[in-house]
This record gives structure tokens, sequence and C-alpha cells, in this order.
């Protein structure tokens, strides 16, 4: 029940970090990729993890397009990004990595197509805000009671 509310809390607060924020500059920052933990045991998947999944790879994408056209806040995407983490994983180690991975995997494909700040990165990451939003409000209702 503990770590039901933890996620419910964390996936709110990604919510209120401003997954409706719009950008406040256009400057190049430095990247900012997680580093995955090492394996230990099986774990068996939750019922929402490829929905965690997808938003880890939005929220990877948004942090990578944040950085490149810098709006308040780029650097709480990261750290969403770890409490989600320590809240939903803390004692399954291969589900962190999997989530990890997730989130590197949409910040390097991004990274690897956008190389400045041009509208289409911003239509991008308005469209994976809008997407993230969403798909954090249906965890968050669907599985966090």
């Amino acid at each position: 029940m503990r770590k039901l509310m933890k996620r419910r809390i964390c996936l709110s607060l990604l919510l209120g970090l401003g997954l409706m924020m719009p950008f406040a500059s256009q400057t190049v920052a430095q990247p900012s990729v997680l580093s995955p933990s090492a394996p230990a045991q099986q774990s068996k998947p939750a019922p929402y993890d490829n929905q965690m999944a997808r938003l880890s790879e939005i929220l990877g994408a948004v942090q990578y397009l944040r950085t490149l056209c810098p709006a308040t806040g780029s650097e709480e995407w990261r750290k969403s990004m770890s409490d989600l983490l320590a809240a939903d994983t803390a004692s399954e180690p291969q589900r962190k990595q999997r989530m990890t991975a997730a989130f590197n995997r949409g910040y390097r494909t991004f990274a690897a197509v956008h190389t400045a700040c041009t509208p289409a990165a911003i239509a991008a990451e308005e469209k994976y805000r809008i997407e993230g939003a969403t798909l954090a409000q249906e965890i968050a209702s669907r599985f966090g009671n």
C-alpha cells in the first residue's frame, strides 16, 4: 500500500512539474542521461510496466528536448524520473534497469534526430509533454488506487 501511495505521489509530481509548461528560451545545455544500476534477481513485471516504460521513454525525450531548448526546470525531469524509479522499483533492480533503459532510449533517440533548437524540436517536446501528462494521469487513476 505504501508503494502505491509513493507511486501516485510521484506521478502527481510529474504532472505538477510542468508537463504543460512552455519553453522559456532557446540555448543549448549539457546532456543528462540516467545511470543504470546492475541487475540482481529476476523480478516479476508489474501490470503497468508497458505504460511505465513508455512514460520513462517520454521523460527521456522531454529531458533531452528541454536541454536542447531550455525551459523552466529542465533538470527536474531527470530528478522526477529518479524519484519515480526510487518509489516504484526500489527493491526490483531489473525493473529499474528496464525503466532506466527506456528513459535513456527516449533521450538518445531525440539526441540523434534533433541537434539544434528548431520549431520541429519545440513541437515534438510539446507533443511528448501532452502524451506524458495523459499517460501519467492514466497510470495514476488506473493503478494508483
